[in-house]
């Protein structure tokens, strides 16, 4: 084969090569019909948590996703449907439900039985800032259709407690500046856990847990944050905040403790 033939013969194969290539990125990017919300429902399972703490938390969020008010909220918007996705952390994140769409009824129950089956991955820590950099760097950018709106919901029962290395500050910062919300839901304990790490007391103000949350996690348009009164209150606080996220509805402008309440 002349040289001549040789370059014509490797310029064909290399575009060849290249048009696979393009397909295959094309295939990968493709997106499914556009949705009201994507929502990171975020799980602190840290030492904390024991067994029967992990299990209203999952139970808790498996009712909600079966709620009545919940689904007509989902199904309600302008896209009618969702997309969920869940991440469990402590020393490190998991992404435990990768991006599932829910558009009606029977999506919703079997989210919630997805929910149901998972087996808790525990850790010591309670490493926030590692979680939400994850969810930055990883899990946003998969998002596999145009959203109305992002929002990771945080629920845990303490600071992060974690020698990060960066401020969670600068990963709140930076997922606001993606166009993603940050919604808090602290879950307050009689004796909060890592109490040193949180701000004082303030008379007539919100628990220390909950000002944290304020301060170093809550983030982007219309962000929020609604505790629940221990874990027994879980299932009541996630279901209320997953009508006002996945609705778009402006959070409540009075005190989130009293709605709470």
């Amino acid at each position: 084969m002349s040289i001549l033939k040789q370059r014509r013969a490797a310029i064909a194969a290399f575009m060849a090569a290249g048009a696979f290539l393009l397909g295959c990125l094309t295939v990968a990017g493709q997106e499914g019909p556009p949705v009201d919300t994507a929502l990171v429902v975020s799980v602190d399972v840290s030492n904390s948590v024991d067994d029967a703490r992990y299990r209203l938390q999952m139970e808790g969020i498996a009712k909600a996703l079966e709620d009545p008010g919940v689904i007509e909220a989902i199904t309600g918007g302008s896209a009618g449907g969702i997309l969920f996705s869940m991440v469990t952390w402590a020393d490190t994140p998991s992404f435990v439900i990768p991006w599932i769409r829910i558009a009606n009824k029977a999506d919703a129950f079997a989210a919630a039985k997805r929910v149901r089956s998972l087996q808790r991955q525990g850790g010591e820590f309670t490493c926030m800032t590692r979680m939400l950099r994850s969810a930055n760097d990883k899990i946003v950018p998969q998002v596999p259709a145009k959203a109305a709106r992002i929002i990771i919901d945080v629920s845990g029962d303490g600071p992060d407690n974690c020698n990060a290395e960066e401020p969670i500050e600068t990963v709140r910062d930076e997922l606001v500046a993606n166009g993603v919300t940050i919604n808090g839901l602290p879950i307050l304990l009689d004796t909060p856990e890592d109490s040193a790490l949180l701000p004082k007391a303030v008379p007539g103000g919100p628990p220390p847990l909950e000002q944290w949350y304020r301060e170093h996690v809550m983030g982007g348009p219309g962000s929020f944050v609604l505790p629940a009164q221990g874990y027994s209150d879980f299932e009541r606080a996630i279901r209320q905040k997953f009508v006002i996220e996945v609705s778009g509805l402006a959070a409540p402008r009075y005190s989130m403790t009293d709605l709470a309440r």
